[in-house]
């Protein structure tokens, strides 16, 4: 728990960091005064603060100097120098510190910070209307109540996980990543739909619906993705004549390969020098 008198920084208030705000906000065990976000212009933190009600600043340094715990809401290309701003490293010792940028590693961080407890986190765009996944990798130095706060702030946008730091990049492409290939999908069944037919916004509507009842039936019912495609494929009906369409098409070694190739550039993207 965050108490009252402490405050938590977002560094790089993009649209990420406006997520994880909203989340808070709406789980109101924080109060706006308890937050402060940074951006690298001031048309932007005043646009944030006027939305959000939340205090926003530009300097990186002074933001974090007063917070309890910080989020660092950063594009990997940006990360060092970030962290090489004046004072930012000192102001930053002892603090928890949450990491969302794709590709630094545990190990990167924590030779970056020697000094603060790291988590490393994989939230996806979802969080923006409350449905995210977030997935948590901490180093050895975070304690459980720490990871317990580090879980509490991103359950507000969604679900959460944790795991080991070794599977971060294949969480990047398939957590971070994958509602972009989850879109491509949705986008390319209600085309199917609209040469049979269908209205665009209604195969729109329909293959959004489909798409998230699939996914909760895997959700709550804990039965396997194949079982569940048996029970809508009867024998010699139109289930399993699409179904053996989409195999001709290589669709599950494309996707599969999507994943992998995603992971292995994910993988690369912490891999800049430090200053």
């Amino acid at each position: 728990m965050l108490e009252a008198d402490r405050s938590l920084c977002i560094v790089g208030c993009g649209t990420m960091g406006e997520a994880i705000v909203g989340g808070l906000l709406r789980a109101g065990w924080i109060e706006p005064r308890q937050i402060v976000a940074t951006t690298r212009r001031q048309a932007q933190a005043e646009r944030i603060q006027g939305r959000l009600g939340i205090t926003t600043v530009t300097d990186n340094g002074q933001a974090v100097a007063d917070a309890a715990v910080v989020i660092l809401c950063l594009k990997p290309q940006r990360f060092a120098k970030v962290l090489e701003g004046e004072g930012v490293k000192e102001a930053l010792a002892g603090k928890l510190v949450i990491s969302i940028a794709a590709g630094i590693t545990l190990d990167q961080l924590v030779a970056w910070l020697p000094e603060s407890k790291v988590v490393r986190a994989m939230p996806n765009t979802p969080a923006l209307i409350g449905s995210g996944m977030t997935v948590l990798a901490r180093a050895a130095s975070v304690d459980d109540e720490e990871l317990a706060l580090a879980t509490r702030i991103f359950e507000s946008v969604g679900s959460v996980l944790e795991l080991e730091d070794k599977h971060m990049d294949a969480v990047t492409s398939l957590n971070g990543s994958g509602p972009a290939f989850a879109y491509v999908m949705l986008e390319a069944m209600a085309d199917g739909g609209v040469m049979m037919g269908l209205p665009r916004e209604a195969a729109l509507s329909i293959a959004a619906h489909v798409f998230s009842g699939a996914a909760a039936m895997v959700s709550e019912t804990d039965l396997h993705p194949a079982a569940l495609k048996d029970q809508v494929t009867t024998p010699a009906g139109c289930t399993i004549a699409g179904l053996l369409m989409m195999e001709d098409g290589r669709i599950r070694s494309v996707i599969a390969r999507t994943i992998q190739e995603a992971a292995r550039v994910a993988g690369g993207l912490g891999g800049m020098p430090t200053t």
